[in-house]
């Protein structure tokens, strides 16, 4: 059994091997196989699993260009919450002062309306000349009974009412009441109060012998020459 093992050990090593032919000489049979070193297969393997070549013009399938978003830091997060909050309150801020300003140009407007149709402006300090400088403007106004206001129209009591009004004097509604404001006097000034002397009309005197006024129904307040006796009453 040991001779068997030691043959087949020389045949596996290339040991020629002696064999009986068939006419029963010997014959020399010779086995040759050739073996790669293990070191060698080793190293071969490692060659292959670390030369690995990638190319320049690979593609990843687009993944080299793929944007990523930066990922922000909470404080950076928080300051741009507070900035926002501050924005959102200067606006408010902002609309609240465009309201306020609206609101008192209306009630300014609403104090000046109310004023115009009362007559009764903030008092100023005028002389007689003021007085019929002011009241020529509103020439060609028509009478109107009972009216107070130049944007519907006068009577005469309401036309003199709203004049002296302007400088800060306040005259009764009616004619024959303001026949008692003032001072009397005999020597007629330009800004002198005319009321008759039963108190059906009343006007001002302009100077120079005429006065204004409105006059009745159908006309309007105009200049004309004083057309009969007049009580005059001082006031500025």
């Amino acid at each position: 059994m040991m001779a068997a093992v030691a043959i087949c050990g020389m045949l596996s090593i290339g040991i020629p091997a002696v064999a009986q032919a068939s006419d029963g000489s010997e014959a020399v049979v010779t086995s040759s196989r050739s073996f790669t070193p293990g070191s060698k297969v080793r190293a071969d393997l490692l060659t292959e699993s670390t030369a690995t070549t990638v190319e320049k013009d690979s593609s990843w399938g687009g993944i080299e260009s793929l944007n990523v978003p930066a990922t922000k830091s909470q404080a950076e997060k928080d300051a741009e919450v507070r900035a926002q909050q501050a924005q959102e309150q200067a606006q408010a801020a902002a609309s609240r002062r465009q309201s306020s300003q609206q609101v008192s140009r209306s009630a300014a407007r609403t104090s000046t309306t109310s004023t115009t149709s009362t007559g009764i402006d903030a008092p100023v300090s005028g002389t007689g000349t003021d007085v019929v400088n002011y009241a020529l403007q509103f020439q060609g106004i028509p009478y109107v009974f009972g009216g107070t206001d130049p944007a519907t129209g006068f009577d005469c009591s309401g036309f003199t009412q709203y004049v002296f009004a302007h400088f800060g004097i306040s005259l009764p509604r009616i004619a024959a009441a303001q026949g008692s404001a003032g001072v009397p006097v005999t020597d007629p000034a330009p800004g002198d109060l005319m009321v008759a002397p039963d108190g059906s009309h009343v006007g001002i005197y302009v100077g120079g012998g005429r006065m204004i006024h409105a006059p009745s129904p159908g006309k309007s307040v105009k200049v004309q020459a004083v057309y009969q006796t007049f009580n005059y009453r001082r006031l500025v």
